[in-house]
């Protein structure tokens, strides 16, 4: 028994392409697709058809299959009466299951390929009655994004799909049958499924790969901020990013510098290289990058209760920013310091422990009411460039 797990770089079509050779060429009798729901699955055997009747190659190199299967002309009538050499080619051609023509001297003769969404009840007791009159069940299963959102953020779900992979998958062969496996997955949260079974210490039984867009970001972060508040102004002003790319090709090696990405030819035509590309999409959404490019999600407050505004109102003081109570006896002032920014704060107490938010803010002043950290515009290196980390956070300290 063999498993296989990925993540990232059109791992999805890797696998189908896969599963199609192994059926083509006769490798094994009968293959599984699964996904999170059935329609899922079914757009997943939909694209392995569509290369059946339509992929030039493949009809060069399997015409003994495709020929009969261009021949139904999706015209699921034609599928009964359909012989070759006075004989039935017994092929079958519905939305959740196919089966190859039974052709003398082919090797791909009469190869099921099924799909089922991830309830147990629908992957269990598959099988398949041959002409032969041998009865196959699955050897091969590729699994694609078995998790939803919704269920990787519920610790209930992500057990029981854990519990459907090693049970009812594992166990689609039959008693005492190995059985073979690939799994395309993304991680959506620390502790979901998948992050699970990209854990070899978990499981072991799936040679977990964590595969990532970017494996080592570039050194030089002024100029990567420098180039990120250009593309920002021009998105702001109608424009379209293409400042930002003339300042990359200007400072293109430096920008590069450190940088190892996992596919360098990945990026959009009106970008440079597949950093720039990478670094875009990060600038776009810093959490989106990191859960389905890198499989590294950044952990989400989602779940935990969120303040009304009702409660946030009956906490406020009642004074005007700037002011401390008379039953106040002492100031506290806290800073917590990043790279791009000082968020600070100035607490007063009372001799009980309530405590009173005085004034807040950043370094530098953002002049925005809403940002965090991910999307900061104005940033410490801006304000003191060739000062080095530490040099620039002591001149954000001082000022």
């Amino acid at each position: 028994m063999r498993w296989r797990c990925l993540a990232e770089a059109a791992k999805t079509v890797l696998m189908q392409m896969a599963c199609l050779w192994s059926a083509l060429t006769g490798a094994t009798p009968f293959v599984c697709l699964i996904a999170a729901s059935a329609d899922r699955a079914k757009d997943l055997l939909e694209t392995i058809k569509v290369w059946l009747e339509t992929n030039e190659r493949l009809h060069e190199d399997f015409p003994e299959v495709t020929v009969p299967v261009r021949a139904l002309e999706r015209i699921t009538n034609r599928q009964k009466g359909q012989k070759s050499n006075g004989q039935s080619t017994r092929i079958e051609w519905a939305a959740d299951k196919i089966v190859l023509p039974t052709i003398e001297g082919s090797k791909a003769s009469g190869v099921v390929i099924s799909c089922s969404g991830m309830k147990g009840s629908d992957i269990r007791g598959q099988n398949y009655a041959r002409a032969d009159g041998q009865v196959v069940r699955p050897q091969l299963v590729m699994v694609d994004d078995p998790q939803t959102t919704e269920s990787a953020w519920s610790p209930s779900q992500s057990q029981r799909r854990e519990a459907i992979l090693a049970g009812d998958v594992l166990g689609m062969a039959g008693p005492g049958k190995k059985i073979s496996g690939l799994m395309a997955c993304t991680v959506i949260r620390p502790g979901d499924m998948a992050d699970n079974i990209l854990d070899r210490d978990k499981h072991p039984e799936w040679q977990g790969e964590r595969t990532k867009m970017v494996y080592t970001f570039p050194a030089d972060e002024k100029l990567w901020a420098q180039y990120a508040e250009t593309r920002a102004d021009s998105l702001r002003n109608s424009g379209d990013g293409s400042e930002a790319t003339e300042f990359y090709r200007h400072n293109r090696e430096a920008m590069d510098a450190g940088s190892v990405v996992a596919w360098p030819e990945r990026h959009n035509d009106d970008e440079l290289s597949a950093i720039q590309h990478a670094m875009n999409l990060k600038l776009r959404d810093e959490a989106a990058f990191f859960a389905e490019y890198q499989n590294e999600p950044m952990v989400e407050a989602e779940g935990q209760d969120m303040l009304t505004a009702d409660e946030i109102a009956q906490k406020l003081s009642g004074l005007q920013r700037g002011l401390v109570g008379l039953n106040c006896q002492w100031l506290t002032m806290f800073v917590d310091v990043q790279q791009k920014a000082l968020f600070w704060m100035v607490a007063a107490w009372e001799e009980d422990f309530t405590g009173y938010v005085i004034d807040y803010g950043t370094w530098p002043e953002q002049k925005r009411a809403y940002f965090t950290l991910r999307d900061i515009r104005r940033t410490i290196a801006q304000e003191k460039p060739d000062a080095g980390l530490e040099g620039s956070i002591y001149y954000a300290w001082i000022n």
